[in-house]
């Protein structure tokens, strides 16, 4: 079935006011992950996603040990009432087989992460002990089995550690360490090509002329593209010159799983993107109900020129996805961020894919906002008293890029909803994690 055919089935869809959820639901309905991997090593796995159920070899713990330095012994040598005064007869040290044999009455001095002597099924923290000499006196009020960690309480040998899917972090990778995995299976990288379109562009590094702007774009997507861990394939600037562009989708649908192009998806003379997409595949260009960034192109182009099929993760028909973004800076990032960074996550084989949540936070001043789209305004986020509040930062047009830059999160007007007062409660998306 078709792209376009597909989307028809979309309910309540709308190509010329599609909400922003919409869109979303429809790109997340059309694809798959990679289904390539590869071996890595353990600490060449940040980042990436895990392409196998990861299954413990052993127990971790590998066998009971202390929680905290204290003092192991035997529960029923506690007196019932009042304090109890054992003797001590020895150290357990972690890393260290500990051969003491309590008798009656008996304790052993023990470090974090020790093994307890035989027998003994509770450790007393140190902090709550008198000592006196050779003997410690231990308070009422002792629980059997307190700050023992058990053998498999983290993990048991034969379960999984690790599901196929998780996007590998720092946690990820210590548990990792824990089992003695020196490799894993990733999925590998999803590879991307990226690029601007315009006459008017003009390469950083060379002397502006007339009517001409600096190429920025291309910065904020290798940087966002980066962050999410992509091999990327730059291919510059191209011009508005259509058996230039079309020459370089081409190369572009060969080359990478996924193309980003920004510039060229609106009606303008020059905007050659829309017209090239139905010669070399199928794309859907719509008109998202939002600000900024209301025009989006989403779908598959071949590398040979001709239509594309179905599509898939590894782009076995030699195609590749196709978002074709806005040119204004802010919109370009705005679109990514709602839009293209799930669906990139999505095709590295991540389930779920990172979310960032919206937060709730009151509004310093009010904002002018028309039911009927969602607004991704530019926001400083900060804490007053006990409190989260949000202002606008900057000037909020989608060319000026010093409002992202000035900004630590958007205030998220959702698509319902009208103006906002001061005092106001609304949404936010903090960047860091985003970002």
């Amino acid at each position: 079935m078709s792209l376009s055919s597909r989307f028809s089935c979309l309910d309540g869809h709308d190509p010329d006011a599609l909400s922003v959820e919409q869109a979303r639901r429809f790109i997340r309905s059309q694809l798959r992950p990679l289904s390539m991997c590869e071996r890595v090593a353990l600490r060449s796995a940040l980042g990436r996603v895990l392409a196998r159920d990861l299954i413990a070899p052993c127990n971790v713990p590998a066998a009971a040990n202390s929680a905290m330095d204290g003092y192991a012994l035997r529960h029923a040598d506690l007196e019932a009432t009042g304090a109890t005064s054992l003797r001590v007869v020895g150290t357990a040290m972690a890393g260290r087989a500990c051969a003491d044999e309590l008798a009656a009455g008996e304790c052993v001095r023990i470090m974090t992460g020790a093994v307890p002597p035989a027998g003994c099924d509770t450790v007393v923290m140190q902090e709550v002990v008198r000592v006196e000499g050779e003997r410690v006196v231990i308070p009422e009020g002792q629980l059997r089995g307190q700050n023992i960690r058990l053998a498999g309480e983290d993990l048991a040998v034969g379960r999984p550690a690790l599901r196929a899917g998780r996007l590998i972090g720092p946690a990820e990778l210590g548990l990792m360490a824990s089992l003695g995995f020196a490799e894993l299976s990733v999925f590998r990288r999803l590879r991307v090509a990226f690029l601007s379109t315009g006459d008017e562009l003009c390469s950083i590094g060379t002397p502006l002329a007339d009517g001409e702007v600096y190429d920025s774009n291309r910065y904020t997507l290798f940087g966002m593209l980066s962050r999410i861990g992509c091999e990327l394939l730059d291919l510059g600037v191209v011009r508005d010159d259509p058996v230039l562009l079309a020459e370089t989708f081409r190369q572009a649908a060969a080359a990478a799983d996924v193309v980003i192009s920004s510039g060229g998806v609106s009606v303008g003379e020059a905007d050659f993107v829309k017209p090239l997409m139905a010669e070399l595949g199928e794309v859907l260009f719509w008109k998202i109900a939002m600000k900024p960034g209301r025009p989006l192109a989403f779908g598959r182009i071949a590398a040979g020129g001709g239509h594309g099929g179905d599509g898939g993760g590894d782009g076995g028909d030699g195609g590749a996805w196709l978002f074709g973004l806005p040119g204004n800076p802010v919109a370009v990032m705005v679109t990514f961020y709602q839009f293209v960074r799930e669906a990139l996550h999505l095709l590295m084989g991540a389930d779920p894919p990172p979310v960032v949540p919206l937060l709730p936070a009151v509004c310093a001043c009010k904002l002018r906002k028309v039911p009927g789209r969602s607004e991704f305004q530019r926001g400083i986020l900060s804490q007053t008293d006990g409190g989260w509040r949000v202002r606008p930062a900057a000037a909020q047009g989608s060319g000026i890029l010093r409002s992202m830059a000035e900004a630590n999160c958007f205030i998220v007007l959702g698509h319902e909803r009208g103006p906002v007062a001061a005092g106001d409660v609304v949404e936010v998306q903090l960047f860091d994690g985003l970002v």
